[in-house]
């Protein structure tokens, strides 16, 4: 008989391996939704609270909600999927990728850059790409352009849509 958490877990590692901004943007959505379904319970069943006090922050809680999980996950996924272009466009590249390039200039030389280029499908392609170097910073790059969006998102942006 399977694990079911290990059966999630396995789940987790597959789907998001290669791609930790991804996880970093749906465990934050699913945070801020957590947090809003809590904050809108707490109103809800708090008894101090009388009906009509109610009817008004029920609808603001839930706007509220919609703002800020809305501006999170815009924010980031335009961050993330901006930095995953400037890699795919070879704008962005590791130092043994530059140097793989530069060698195969006739191939790609005047490719790179360019938006209808994709280091992606080369690489899927081509047996002697460095592969490891390429997910490698990309990833890294991709992760931190999403922690620095949702930072951005939930402590600037939000606030200020919200008021």
């Amino acid at each position: 008989m399977n694990n079911p958490f290990k059966s999630l877990l396995n789940w987790i590692a597959k789907n998001f391996r290669k791609d930790a901004s991804k996880m970093l943007i749906w465990t934050g959505v699913a945070g801020w939704s957590l947090s809003s379904l809590a904050q809108i319970s707490a109103v809800l069943l708090n008894p101090k609270i009388s009906n009509e006090q109610k009817s008004f922050l029920v609808p603001q809680e839930l706007a509220d909600a919609v703002v800020n999980i809305g501006s999170f996950f815009l924010i980031t996924q335009v961050a993330k999927k901006s930095m995953s272009k400037l890699f795919s466009t070879g704008k962005f590249a590791p130092k043994s990728v530059r140097k793989y390039l530069d060698k195969h200039k006739d191939l790609y030389g005047k490719k790179v850059g360019k938006l209808d280029f994709d280091l992606d499908e080369v690489l899927k392609q081509d047996k002697l790409f460095p592969k490891d170097a390429y997910w490698t910073c990309k990833n890294f790059a991709t992760t931190v352009a999403t922690v620095g969006a949702g930072i951005i998102s939930s402590n600037v942006v939000t606030p200020i849509v919200r008021n």
